[in-house]
């Protein structure tokens, strides 16, 4: 290793679709995820996934309290780090001020075109040091024209899933506007549970024999 090569700190992640590890650089730390461990059958939708989080963090440009982009070469994606703990390990309970601007993150990462689309999952919800949000994990982001049918709906659906958070952990701070909109389904999340989930659930834990429990973290 050479004076400016990065030395790996620690592995954050590992599954069928690669690792994530916490690296130190020259210039700090940074986050990798690398394809290099991924199985030859799943190397194609690894990269694809990967190519995804690379073209949404390219649009963010560096946005405040989310990661970014510094390097992907079809092998490697390198990220900036963010300091925080996901919302389960931190979770905010009763933090009206969290939920505000989580809201106010969320539409202006949709303002840049993006939908991140994975907003179920807590641990792509960060509680930083301040107790302010940040977002992480945009490989199943979808890019596209924040004004089009398509992309306003993946966007309500985002802010359904922010609020079940909300509701969760803040529940008296909704208002009847965001009450009534976790009471609509939208025909993408009934067609979701009607056949990707269930088929999402077979591949994950019955062929690559893993379950992230919706990104809550490990279960007892």
């Amino acid at each position: 290793m050479t004076e400016s090569s990065p030395a790996t700190v620690a592995a954050l992640k590992a599954d069928s679709f690669g690792r994530i590890l916490l690296m130190e650089g020259p210039n700090g730390r940074f986050v990798r995820r690398d394809l290099g461990a991924t199985p030859w059958w799943l190397r194609l939708p690894a990269w694809w996934l990967a190519r995804r989080e690379a073209r949404a963090l390219a649009k963010l440009a560096g946005m405040e309290a989310t990661p970014r982009l510094l390097a992907w070469d079809g092998r490697w994606l390198d990220r900036s780090f963010m300091e925080g703990a996901a919302m389960y390990q931190r979770p905010p309970h009763g933090d009206v001020g969290y939920f505000r601007a989580a809201r106010r993150l969320l539409q202006r990462v949709h303002r840049h075109g993006i939908a991140h689309n994975d907003l179920a999952k807590e641990a792509n919800w960060l509680v930083r040091e301040d107790g302010s949000p940040a977002l992480i994990d945009f490989q199943l982001a979808v890019c596209g024209n924040p004004r089009s049918r398509w992309m306003r709906l993946l966007a309500r659906e985002d802010l359904r899933h922010l609020l079940k958070h909300k509701r969760m952990y803040c529940r008296q701070a909704l208002t009847p506007v965001e009450l009534r909109l976790l009471k609509r389904h939208s025909w993408i999340r009934e067609l979701w549970f009607a056949t990707g989930k269930p088929v999402y659930r077979f591949v994950t834990r019955r062929i690559l024999h893993w379950e992230d429990n919706e990104g809550q973290g490990p279960k007892p």
